[in-house]
Order: C-alpha cells, then sequence, then structure tokens
C-alpha cells in the first residue's frame, strides 16, 4: 500500500512538472481555432473532448494546466504540448505506442494462450496500449507464479522491440529452470509422539516414489500452513490444549533445487475433561441435546470432538427453525490438575422462514430438475436437516461436479432468509470410441453415446456398441427419473448380445438373443425405492461337443430357440455418503426375476454393503450377496441362467466364473445357489492421501456356487491388496490375490484387472 500511495504521488508530480513545462505562458486570448498535431491513431475528437476550451471561447493559463492534466490522464500519450499561433490553439502531441503482438519462448508451465488470457484482463493485449509499468508488474506477476509451482530458479526477461507506425512487439522469454524439490522436513519440539508420526499429518514431504504425480514434494505456503493445521489438529484431539506452533523457517539451497523446512513447536501439557454443561436457552430437550455431547467427564480433551459436539447441537436447532443458532464452548482450564471444564453456552437467535430458494451455476440443465430434489420448501420453517437432504440428493444427479450450499439473510426482515444453491456442471454427454482391457475380456471395442441429462432435463439416453471376447453387446437405453412429479421413473432398454463362453472356465455354449423391456421405478422414502420391470428376450442356444453333458440334455430336451418373457421385481436403499469415495452407510438391494414362456424359472439375490469409517483414512467395508433360483413348472432352471462365481466382483485369486461344480474336464458348470462375502480395508495410496483418485483395499473374499444345497463347507477363500485409479484414459481396477484353501481343481488367478473406457 506504501509502494502504491507512492507511485501515485510521483505520477500526479510528473504530471504537474509536464504542465508546467509543455504549457506555454500567455496571456489570455480568445481562441479563434483549434489544431492537433502528432495523431497517428487516435481520432482528434478524442483530443477535442478533454479540452476545457472551445472555439470562441478565452484560453487562461488555468485551462491550460486543466487541458494537460487531461490529456496526460487518459494514458495515450506520453508527451503533450500546447502553444498559441495567431490566436490558433496548437496542441503537439506524442502517443504512446501500440502493442502488436506478444509471444512466448521458453514457457512449459503454463499454456500461451491462458496467460494471454490473464494479460488482456490488465490490459496487456495486442491492440492495446504500451504500459511499460504494466509490463513490470506482470514480469513480477508471473515470477510469482513459477515460485508457487516451486520453480524458483526461473528467471524472466522481457524484450520490447519497436515497430513501424509506433507499434512494438513484446517477447516474453521464460527460463524455467528444474523444479525444486523439499529435501528435509525437521519437526523441532516432538516429545510424546515419533516425527515420523506426526510427518504422516503433512500433505508436503520429501522425494517418493508417488510424488511425480502428486507434486507433493513442491514447496507451497498455503499447503505448509495447512499441515501446521493439521499437526495442531493431531495434538489437540489427543488432550494436548497448550500445543502451539512458535516458528517456521523455509530455506532453499544456493542452485534454488532444494528446500528444507524447519518447524518449531511447544507440545505442552495433556489435558482431560473435568465436566460438560449446558446453559443458555436450549429450546430442544437437555437430555437430547446432552446426548449430542461427545466429550464426557474423564476423556482426554479432543479439538475434534468439541467441534462436532457444537455443531451437532447448532445444526439441531436448525432443525427447528433457527438458522443462526449458535453453540460455543466456554474452557476453564485448570493447569495444575491439568483438567479442562466446558460450559456450552446454547443461543438459538431468531426463528426463521425461507423466503425464496434460489439455484445459480446451471447454465444448461433446467431449474425444475434441481428443484424436484429439494424438500425444503419456501415459505416454512427454516429446517437445516432438510436443506442439507436437498443438498445430498442433488448431488446424488450426478450432473454436477460441485454443490454448495448458502444461507443468505434478508435484509430488513430478521425472520427470514434465502438460501441459494450453487452447482458446477459437469459433462454430462460423451461420444467415446473406447479400448477395454481385462483378464475376463482380455481385449473389447467399444463405442457409446451416452447423454445423462439430456437437453439438461435429468433424462438419460445411452447407445451403445461393445465387441469383446466374451460379450458381444447392441444396446440402446433410456430413463426419465421423474416420469411422475412424485418420482415414479420409467425407462426402457432394447439389445441383442452375444456371448460366447468357450474362452471362460465353465462348459461351452454362445447364445445370440434379442430382447427389450420396460422398467418402472417407485421411491419408497428418501433413501429407498421399489424397482418393477418386464422383459421379453428371444434366444437361440449352440451347445458344442465338447459341452457339458448336462448342456446337451437340456438342448435335446427344449431345443435351441427359446421365447419367454420375465418379471422383475427389486427394493432398495442406499445410505452411503457418496458415490464415489464412500466413506459411511449402507447398500441393501433385494430382487427377484420370474419368468414363464418357453422358459420358466426365478431367480432370487439379496445384497449388503455397510461402510464403516475407522479415522480420516480408513473405511471398513464388510458385503455379501445370497442368491438362490430354480425351475418352474416342472421345467429345470437353464444352465445360463445358472450363477457362477470367482474373479473381480466375487472371490479375487480364482478365474472369474470357475468355482463351484465342474463337469469331467473340468469346466464350471454353475449353480443355483450362491454365497459370496467380502471384508475389505480401504485407505488412500501412501504419498497420494490427498487424493481420491488412488485408493488401496486390503481384502478378504469368500464365496462359491452350489448345486440345490448351500455347503459353506466348500466355501473359497482368498486374501490380498486392490488398486483402484480414476486415470484420465477411463478406471483401472487391479487386485493381486492369494487363495487361501483352493482345491487341486481350482483355476488360480492371482493377478486380475480390468482398464478402459474410451479416448
Amino acid at each position: 500500500m506504501i509502494r502504491r500511495g507512492l507511485a501515485a504521488v510521483l505520477a500526479a508530480f510528473a504530471v504537474a512538472a509536464a504542465s508546467a513545462v509543455h504549457a506555454q505562458s500567455f496571456a489570455p486570448f480568445t481562441v479563434k481555432d483549434i489544431r492537433v498535431e502528432g495523431l497517428q491513431r487516435t481520432e482528434p475528437g478524442t483530443v477535442f473532448s478533454y479540452l476545457p476550451v472551445k472555439v470562441g471561447e478565452t484560453m487562461t493559463e488555468e485551462k491550460a494546466q486543466a487541458a494537460l492534466r487531461a490529456l496526460y490522464a487518459t494514458g495515450f500519450f506520453k508527451d503533450v504540448r500546447l502553444e498559441m499561433d495567431n490566436d490558433v490553439l496548437v496542441v503537439y502531441v506524442e502517443e504512446r505506442p501500440a502493442i502488436a503482438s506478444i509471444d512466448f519462448s521458453g514457457m512449459k508451465e503454463f499454456e500461451p494462450d491462458t496467460v494471454r488470457k490473464v494479460l488482456r484482463e490488465v490490459g496487456m493485449a495486442e491492440g492495446r496500449i504500451f504500459d511499460r509499468a504494466l509490463l513490470e508488474s506482470t514480469e513480477l506477476e508471473m515470477k510469482r507464479q513459477y515460485l508457487s509451482r516451486g520453480l524458483y530458479a526461473a528467471e524472466i526477461q522481457t524484450t520490447v522491440t519497436p515497430l513501424e507506425r509506433n507499434r512494438v512487439g513484446i517477447n516474453i522469454a521464460v527460463t524455467e529452470g528444474d523444479v525444486a524439490k523439499i529435501r528435509g522436513i525437521n519437526l523441532v519440539g516432538a516429545k510424546s509422539f515419533a516425527e515420523s508420526q506426526l510427518l504422516k499429518e503433512f500433505v508436503l514431504r520429501t522425494p517418493g516414489w508417488l510424488t511425480w504425480y502428486t507434486k507433493h514434494d513442491r514447496y507451497s505456503r498455503e499447503k505448509l500452513s495447512a499441515d501446521l493445521e493439521n499437526l495442531r489438529n493431531f495434538y489437540q484431539n489427543r488432550g494436548y490444549l497448550d500445543f502451539s506452533v512458535e516458528s517456521t523457517q523455509v530455506s532453499i539451497s544456493p542452485d534454488r533445487r532444494d528446500i528444507y523446512i524447519t518447524v518449531n513447536f511447544t507440545e505442552g501439557e495433556k489435558y482431560t475433561v473435568s465436566k460438560v454443561d449446558l446453559s443458555g436457552n436450549l429450546i430442544a430437550p437437555q437430555p437430547e441435546l446432552e446426548r449430542l455431547v461427545q466429550l464426557k467427564a474423564g476423556d482426554v480433551f479432543s479439538r475434534e470432538k468439541l467441534t462436532a459436539s457444537t455443531k451437532a447441537i447448532a445444526d439441531r436447532l436448525g432443525n427447528e427453525g433457527y438458522a443462526f443458532a449458535n453453540a460455543n464452548a466456554i474452557p476453564e482450564v485448570d493447569k495444575e490438575k491439568r483438567t479442562v471444564a466446558f460450559n456450552i453456552a446454547v443461543d438459538p437467535g431468531r426463528r426463521v422462514y425461507v423466503r425464496r430458494i434460489d439455484v445459480a451455476g446451471n447454465a444448461k440443465t433446467r431449474d425444475e430438475v434441481i428443484r424436484r430434489e429439494m424438500r425444503q420448501l419456501e415459505g416454512a420453517y427454516y429446517d437445516a436437516s432438510k436443506i442439507q437432504l436437498s443438498r445430498r440428493r442433488i448431488d446424488r444427479t450426478q450432473y454436477f461436479s460441485e454443490v454448495n450450499v448458502e444461507t443468505v439473510p434478508v435484509e430488513g426482515s430478521p425472520d427470514q432468509v434465502d438460501v441459494v444453491y450453487t452447482v458446477k456442471e459437469r459433462p454430462t454427454g460423451a461420444l467415446l470410441f473406447g479400448i477395454g482391457f481385462s483378464s475376463v475380456e482380455k481385449f473389447a471395442i467399444s463405442t457409446s453415446l451416452t447423454q445423462s441429462n439430456v437437453f439438461g432435463t435429468g433424462k438419460f439416453l445411452s447407445f451403445n456398441i461393445n465387441s469383446g471376447t466374451v460379450n458381444r453387446v447392441y444396446s440402446l437405453s433410456y430413463l426419465d427419473p421423474y416420469y411422475t412429479v412424485n418420482g415414479v421413473s420409467q425407462g426402457f432398454d432394447i439389445y441383442k448380445r452375444k456371448t460366447n463362453a468357450t474362452t471362460l472356465a465353465v462348459g461351452p455354449y454362445a447364445t445370440d438373443a434379442l430382447g427389450g423391456g420396460i422398467k418402472f421405478g417407485y421411491p419408497v422414502s428418501e433413501v429407498s425405492r421399489i424397482d418393477l420391470g418386464v422383459n421379453f428376450e428371444d434366444v437361440n442356444l449352440t451347445v458344442f461337443d465338447t459341452s457339458p453333458l448336462s448342456y446337451l440334455l437340456f438342448v435335446s430336451q427344449f431345443g435351441n430357440h427359446y421365447r419367454y418373457g420375465a418379471g422383475t421385481a427389486g427394493w432398495s436403499r442406499d445410505t452411503r455418503d457418496s458415490l464415489i469415495t464412500t466413506r459411511s452407510g449402507s447398500f441393501i438391494r433385494a430382487s427377484t426375476e420370474l419368468a414363464g414362456g418357453d422358459l420358466q424359472y426365478a431367480r432370487l439375490g439379496y445384497q449388503h454393503q455397510v461402510y464403516f469409517p475407522l479415522s480420516r483414512d480408513f473405511t471398513l467395508l464388510a458385503g455379501g450377496e445370497l442368491g438362490i433360483a430354480g425351475g418352474l413348472g416342472g421345467k429345470p432352471l437353464p444352465f445360463f441362467k445358472n450363477f457362477f462365481a470367482g474373479g473381480p466382483g466375487s472371490v479375487r485369486g480364482y478365474r472369474s466364473f470357475s468355482l463351484g461344480p465342474q463337469d469331467f474336464n473340468g469346466n464350471a458348470i454353475g449353480g443355483n445357489r450362491k454365497a459370496n462375502a467380502s471384508l475389505e480395508l480401504l485407505f488412500p495410496m501412501p504419498g497420494a492421501a490427498n487424493d481420491p483418485s488412488l485408493r488401496l483395499a486390503w481384502f478378504v473374499d469368500g464365496g462359491n456356487v452350489f448345486l440345490q444345497n448351500f455347503a459353506f463347507n466348500d466355501m473359497r477363500y482368498s486374501t490380498g491388496l486392490s488398486f483402484f485409479w480414476t486415470s484420465p484414459f477411463g478406471p483401472l481396477r487391479l487386485s493381486f490375490a492369494q487363495p487361501l484353501n483352493a482345491k487341486s481343481t481350482d483355476h488360480i488367478q492371482r493377478l486380475q484387472f480390468t482398464f478402459g473406457t474410451g479416448f
């Protein structure tokens, strides 16, 4: 601010000095004419508009000074003179040069077009007046941006070349140099915890095997501040109420390639909680609010639990319409006993109504698509739980990459608020040509045209062609999630699918199916729904001489061409907090399929997954799946409707579809009973804890398929490590599993993977 003020004073002084020099002293005279000389690009009318005198008026010393100040202030001229020639006012100007071009050389870290766009916003662009001061500011800002990327050795050199017609060409030459890496982080003051344990709380780190991707070995002031806050939380969540960071030092080597960080801190003493009281206007029943307090007498102090307690109380009052409720924890510290007591003072504020609900950021998606997910009504009492439920429902549409909600007080109406949902739309349509690889399909080519938000209406439309070793699919799918205003969904599918199982570890057969169906969904509650559907299919079945005897007998008895219809019904309940990186909640689904016609059978299925958040980084997933099927009307269950197990999504470590009963050739024939279970410990990739696109899991799988009856002593088990990466080219899933009780007839496949969507 001081430098800016000084610059303004110097500029004013320069204009005043120029005015004193270039305003010729003359006695007042009547202006008979005005002539402007020296113009090349500026219109004469522009100069005339800034002159405080017109033809026929009297020119004075004061008006001359005002004219000079006004013309200099335009920024168009670097020199202005006023002279009198036989009662003619002559204005001599020398224009500043215009920018003809801005070129970059040696710049790799930033896109030139992006930099040009930023420069244009500050007035540095082709066709604009050249300002050397602005160019110097541009150099400094570019240098600052390179420093923020860890390129401390970057040098910026600007060259201004005069051109014809009073123009200049600007060349910005950049020597980026090598990226400076963090070579050491030293924590001074740790007594109760090992330094290696504390460094796990830091995002910044020394170079590792993944830092080429995460770039966490590049110093950033913002990241260091966040790491220090994480360190403070670590200690205060373990009772160290007086923890404080004394100082931080960041040093760089002379060659500007190595950075060293030193943090000095004091742990302080460890405190326990002596008591927690509630006071103020509680509104809700006190026992109910007391149950929301996570800290109890005798507990080690935890900042995280205290913050969660006050937030839970404020949110609970928010459900009653008190949008600005505040719960403030007032500590009472006893340093001798090393205890701390808290009095949580509750101030509900005024109960408010929601005047209006606004939506911002939806350029393509229609307002009604967003508003139909809202559970807070305009004109009703403010309800924090309904507002947050609305935000989650909008997020679950997957039309947006970000969904934020803000409560805005209404000026002049203390009992009213406006609720604003701000969304950031994501691409919902894609025309993809893709190549995929997997341990099942081996190699697959797919083409798809998908739009999950057709014309911003929230409707789903997809056309897909998939050509793989096992499956060849041509399909058209449509779904309207709000066929009625009550949230009843309606859709249809049309498909042609060829399946060739000869390359799998199953009895060889092939099917060629043409089918289609309609489906409906009905929401039972905010988290559960019922799905109904009917499907018709025409199937041609092919068996081979090497097919299992049961396959050959089925074809000899019922032929190899079938037309049948199947009705489906299902109930699901989904309370997961996220569909991408799930940390808590559960998913339950029960389904049934009943078929009639040339094929008559019934299939029942049940799936259950539960996520348990163990810590900030670790999540435990427990899941299981059961299935049972059988023929109807005296007909057996078609063998190609059997359950199969093994491989990704089932029991990893065993070849896909290979578990269960086998024929004489060692090929799996499937079963009419299925049981799978899995236990997974999910955690981030070491060195990339803050990157949700990378995730690891240690797992234990168990399962098998059976004929007629479940035989749990025949279950197969495996354990191993799985890796998931949402890459720019598509999702990659890889697992390495070790079977725990494999039999000699089992097909082992320890490494299994799938990769590829589109490019």
